[in-house]
């Protein structure tokens, strides 16, 4: 008999429970203004910007009408704003603004304690190895869902 497996009913709970951590750090550093998806947005814009808003919603794994959502309150706060592409007046750029910088050091200072949370008591070795797993189950993931079963 097969033992069955786990993995994908853990992950889901610890997205859950990390979100609710998250955001519990975010308001007690005063950061009521962003959620956890939110904070993926511009941890992602942190990475390049600008950036497609197609690439994005791919970076952020958050489907086109959410990604737009946030993105409105986000322009709305005044942390992005959106810009035509200089070569295709179609596509969509979205890059941070000076509130954004200013607000980022607070950001990175959650976002090290969610990470020393997360890897507390765990070698470097396995946080590797840990890592290169999820990847491969992302990869898995993604391959599969560009097919119709």
């Amino acid at each position: 008999m097969e033992k069955l497996r786990a993995g994908g009913f853990l992950l889901a709970k610890v997205h859950r429970l990390s979100g609710r951590v998250f955001t519990r750090l975010l308001k007690r550093h005063s950061l009521h203004e962003i959620n956890p998806a939110q904070g993926r947005i511009l941890f992602v814009l942190g990475q390049t910007e600008p950036i497609p808003m197609h690439e994005l919603a791919k970076r952020t794994s958050l489907g086109k009408s959410t990604l737009t959502t946030m993105l409105d309150r986000l322009e709305q706060d005044g942390f992005v704003e959106r810009l035509s592409a200089p070569d295709d007046r179609r596509s969509v750029l979205v890059r941070r603004t000076t509130k954004d910088e200013s607000f980022r050091h607070a950001f990175a200072g959650v976002s090290e304690k969610m990470t020393e949370l997360w890897y507390r008591g765990i070698s470097d070795a396995e946080r590797d190895q840990f890592e290169a797993v999820l990847e491969r189950i992302l990869d898995n993931l993604e391959a599969a869902e560009g097919c119709r079963e």
